[in-house]
């Protein structure tokens, strides 16, 4: 709708296909003319960064994300988002029309009109457990040397970062101003606060327009007032829901918990360690199910009926995998250390998942004995379903662990097949088009990732293309009855070997209730 004259700069960016109005342009009272619009700048273009700049720009913010790699900022000024994640690419194109989005490589100018400035950038481990702060710092810096006395900023830490952070990030704008514009330091005004991400990645956008809370830690009520207002539409839930992230029936304001800066940062990495302790503690148990002859299923649907327990975080599987849990404990666990204590259990949490993963590789021996020179299939690579994230996945580990003892490794996954040919060339697999090519003289396949689509699989299909007749569901998708049936010689995790007859179903289950 805009012509080459109008975007400037910007004529390759996303508001240019859209005909939306760009930065310089769009102001408060295009926005409907009320204060709480305000003027945001997100560093870091990773899940964290996008998700948070098209969910602001949705509710009527007006947000510029920058990042330095310019391939990045290519794909985002078209509309491509850089990761995969369900309906974002629509929710970007709905948020430049709404708050309006856009996508630069240099901080400066964004920070210097902006109210809110987020830092989003990635937060790696390093060989130690401690987590990798080298971008944070930098962003810090460069934040503080795009300030001038203007406006009151508020500098917000969106990032997993070490407890203490908040303090360090103030010291460094307070550089950056220093370094950049000596004799106006004493009149340049900002806030620090932190505001970790509860995301799950899948389900990232419906976090974000719906959270179950939003978590503010700052140290001065003018940052903290700020941070409110910003959150304003989310917390009164009072925009209108975007098509394909629907709102939850029944939801009412969300809550908003002001707290501390540290206590902020620990309160993340205190959520992914305790959830990351259930799933353990789920698996563990599911191990010992096996061998008394007790359903893990059934266990874990009994002891999550207790309100105090919860049913979510209950399934027993292969193990954990993405970016954050592993991380951030062993973050936890290096912050810790420094203060002279030993956390045993979280130490724990990390050793149980690893042996998790080991559990693949012993059910395929007891089916198969020997290993060396068999073709294994894998139905799925991604960490998760309706991502296409490789970091830390159980699949990795397994399929790695298979080559390593000679066997032949095939996989099929629907989205994360391009990004592990791009991140791991080294991982001597095949890739197939399909399950069933994946099934084609294989001798075992695995379940891996609960992707709905393997939920609809023709397991008997499958079963008639395979050298051997194995299944291996590391994520007890299937009931036993039916791979049985199917012709499959099946095993689960926590499962008895044993299927139950039509009868023992009925008795098991109250009519109309879903059954394991």
């Amino acid at each position: 709708m805009g012509s080459q004259g109008k975007c400037g700069r910007h004529a390759r960016c996303i508001f240019h296909r859209k005909g939306c109005a760009l930065l310089g342009i769009l102001n408060r009272q295009e926005l409907g003319g009320t204060d709480s619009i305000m003027r945001v700048t997100v560093i870091g273009t990773g899940y964290v960064g996008t998700v948070t700049g098209a969910c602001l720009a949705y509710v009527g913010h007006r947000v510029t994300c920058v990042d330095t790699d310019e391939r990045k900022i290519a794909r985002l000024r078209n509309g491509e988002p850089v990761i995969y994640e369900p309906f974002l690419e629509e929710l970007l194109a709905l948020a430049a029309g709404r708050g309006g989005i856009d996508f630069q490589t240099e901080v400066g100018g964004p920070a210097a009109e902006s109210d809110v400035i987020f830092i989003a950038v990635g937060t790696p481990p390093l060989p130690s457990g401690e987590a990798d702060s080298s971008y944070l710092e930098a962003a810090a810096r460069s934040i503080g040397a795009a300030m001038d006395g203007a406006r009151f900023r508020v500098v917000v830490n969106k990032s997993t970062v070490p407890v203490g952070s908040g303090n360090l990030v103030e010291t460094l704008v307070r550089e950056g101003i220093a370094d950049a514009r000596p004799g106006e330091r004493r009149h340049i005004r900002f806030g620090v606060a932190s505001n970790p991400e509860f995301l799950r990645e899948g389900c990232a956008l419906a976090d974000s327009l719906y959270p179950d809370r939003i978590v503010i830690g700052a140290s001065d009520e003018g940052s903290l007032g700020i941070m409110r207002q910003l959150y304003q539409p989310l917390v009164e839930q009072s925009f209108e829901a975007p098509p394909g992230v629907p709102r939850p029936a029944g939801l009412g304001k969300v809550p908003l918990f002001a707290t501390t800066l540290t206590s902020a940062e620990m309160i993340k990495y205190a959520a992914n360690a305790f959830l990351a302790m259930k799933i353990g503690f789920a698996n563990e148990i599911a191990n010992i199910c096996e061998r008394v002859g007790a359903e893990a299923p059934e266990v874990m649907t009994g002891i999550g009926l207790d309100s105090r327990i919860g049913k979510r975080f209950l399934s027993p599987g292969v193990g954990w995998g993405g970016s954050c849990f592993g991380k951030d404990i062993q973050s936890l666990l290096h912050t810790a250390r420094e203060y002279g204590y030993e956390s045993r259990l979280l130490q724990a949490s990390l050793d149980v998942n690893t042996a998790q993963r080991q559990m693949v590789i012993q059910k395929l021996q007891e089916k198969l004995y020997i290993l060396k020179g068999r073709t294994i299939g894998l139905l799925g690579l991604a960490f998760k379903p309706d991502t296409d994230d490789l970091r830390d996945a159980p699949s990795l580990h397994i399929a790695e662990r298979l080559l390593a003892m000679g066997a032949r490794v095939k996989a099929y996954d629907p989205i994360a097949m391009k990004a592990c040919r791009e991140q791991r060339p080294d991982l001597k697999i095949r890739y197939c088009e399909s399950a069933g090519d994946l099934a084609q003289e294989s001798d075992a396949l695995v379940l891996v990732t609960e992707w709905q689509e393997f939920r609809t699989l023709d397991l008997a299909s499958l079963a008639g293309r395979m050298a051997t007749r194995i299944l291996v569901d590391g994520r007890n998708l299937y009931t036993a009855e039916a791979a049985t049936a199917a012709g499959f010689d099946y095993t689960g995790i926590g499962r008895t070997a044993r299927a139950r007859t039509a009868e023992q179903r009925e008795a098991r289950a109250a009519p109309g209730e879903a059954r394991p």
